[in-house]
């Protein structure tokens, strides 16, 4: 393998030191139309092979934008191929480095056909093996269909262009009105890529997140635990707000590594350990702090489109590789505008199919509100939450007490709104009440949240639960 190329440097930056063995490194193209025959093709313009990060095996391929501008021809494609073929067969995760300017014009069908082929291994490995890609430089046309074919996808704060149509050939548009392919639109408006940093921290990340995950989807993701399991939450009664607190509170050693952080806010979604067990969570968020520890962005209590949409697809991750899911909840509603509204139904359909269709398992953990529909989607005991616990001042209830005592007192005056209003509290809002009817196991105060939770989920480790039989599900 060259040690000069940008390339070979990345995969030597991600992996444990000398680790990194090449497989493949004297294919050349086979073409020889349009002059390619004088033109020196190393390695098919991408670097393949197998290293470990953190001891664990991993397949790494690199494309090197030095030659032929790494652009896919049709032994760059098999290459790429015949690792994930080798990563199915080892049950090992797969990390695509991507620098590329597409399709080989000069290989024309040969090239296509290669696409097809990297698009067909990644369908088969999806749900089996962890794909990773990290996108460094160019990554359009029908490449970007690779990064979002995986299952999490890094991209590089500048340099970095992920596009399906570039910018200037979107109608109305042109780069410096609106840049599409930058890293900024692809993660906040797309809500595709889940990091956007610089090369050095995204390396390190990818880092991080193999070594949090399982290898496949039998393999155990499990660590020494070096926290205590008793351990009391004390500041996480103020992190109601801020879920992403809230969740470094319960983890082992206060790390949670979150995905598609600059997307859908209001919705947050990552791993954590406990007890040194890898578990999925989702939360909603209603502010979001700074490191100076100001709130910089507030939302409503309320479930958007977007947000349900990450959480789904997260969940669908988590169940997929075994991992248990652990829900933050404190929801009043659904967004109410004309573009939500376009999306919403199908959005909490998505959410609710996600949770409910979940064989993991799974514990819900209200926090502040849980009011009607909104609450139910976000993994309660109906859709199949095995545990639920409830800190003392949560409300569950169909709505909120004042706005119910509109609706049954209509047309009466205000002191019968405002004893309709307290007697309603007390009935259905109550999470005393909601314990008695057995939607709620446990009420625990939150500076014990972290032994419940782990408590919880070792419990539901031997869970089993069948389904109906069926080819899959159509939501």
């Amino acid at each position: 393998m060259s040690t000069t190329s940008q390339a070979s440097q990345r995969i030597n930056a991600l992996l444990d030191d000398n680790s990194f063995v090449e497989i493949g490194g004297l294919v050349t193209a086979r073409a020889t139309d349009f002059n390619l025959k004088q033109t020196e093709t190393p390695s098919d313009g991408v670097i393949t092979g197998y290293g470990v990060i953190d001891g664990n095996l991993v397949y790494v391929y690199s494309q090197d934008a030095s030659v032929l501008n790494g652009t896919i021809g049709e032994m760059h494609a098999k290459k790429i191929a015949n690792l994930y073929d080798l990563a199915m067969k080892t049950g090992a995760p797969v990390i695509g480095l991507i620098d590329s300017a597409g399709l080989r014009l000069q290989e024309a069908t040969d090239a296509l056909n290669g696409f097809g082929e990297i698009y067909m291994k990644q369908t088969l490995a999806s749900g089996v093996i962890p794909q990773i890609t990290a996108i460094f430089g160019t990554c359009g046309g029908g490449l970007a269909v690779i990064p979002t074919l995986t299952d999490f996808t890094f991209m590089e704060a500048d340099k970095a262009k992920l596009f399906v149509n570039s910018p200037n050939a979107i109608d109305g548009n042109e780069i410096s009105k609106c840049n599409t392919s930058a890293a900024a639109f692809q993660s906040e408006e797309a809500g595709i890529v889940d990091v956007v940093a610089d090369e050095a921290s995204i390396l390190a990340q990818i880092r991080q997140l193999v070594s949090i995950l399982p290898a496949n989807n039998a393999d155990l993701a499990l660590d020494d635990c070096t926290d205590d399991l008793n351990r009391a939450c004390a500041e996480i009664v103020n992190c109601v707000g801020d879920t992403s607190i809230a969740l470094s509170q319960i983890a082992d050693n206060g790390i949670f590594v979150e995905v598609k952080q600059n997307y859908a806010k209001d919705m947050v979604a990552g791993f954590i350990r406990l007890n040194g067990a890898t578990v999925g969570a989702v939360a909603n968020r209603t502010e979001v702090y700074n490191e100076e520890g100001e709130v910089t962005e507030k939302f409503d209590a309320v479930l958007s489109a977007r947000g349900a949409e990450k959480a789904a697809d997260f969940i669908n991750f988590c169940d997929a590789f075994d991992i248990p899911v652990l829900s933050l909840t404190n929801v009043k509603g659904f967004a109410a505008t004309k573009c939500a509204e376009k999306k919403m139904a199908k959005a909490v359909a998505k959410l609710t199919y996600a949770f409910a269709n979940a064989t993991v398992p799974k514990v819900n953990v209200v926090i502040g509100k849980a009011y009607g529909s909104a609450y139910v989607a976000m993994n309660s005991k109906a859709i199949g939450a095995d545990i639920t616990i409830a800190w003392p001042n949560a409300e569950i209830g169909a709505m909120d007490a004042n706005l119910a005592a509109k609706i049954i007192c209509d047309g009466q005056g205000a002191d019968a709104i405002d004893a309709c209003a307290k007697e309603y509290a007390a009935l259905q809002n109550n999470v005393v009440s909601a314990a008695k009817r057995g939607y709620v196991d446990q009420i625990v105060e939150p500076v014990d949240t972290r032994k419940y939770v782990i408590g919880a989920f070792e419990m539901l480790a031997t869970k089993s639960e069948g389904r109906p039989e069926k080819k899959h599900g159509t939501v």
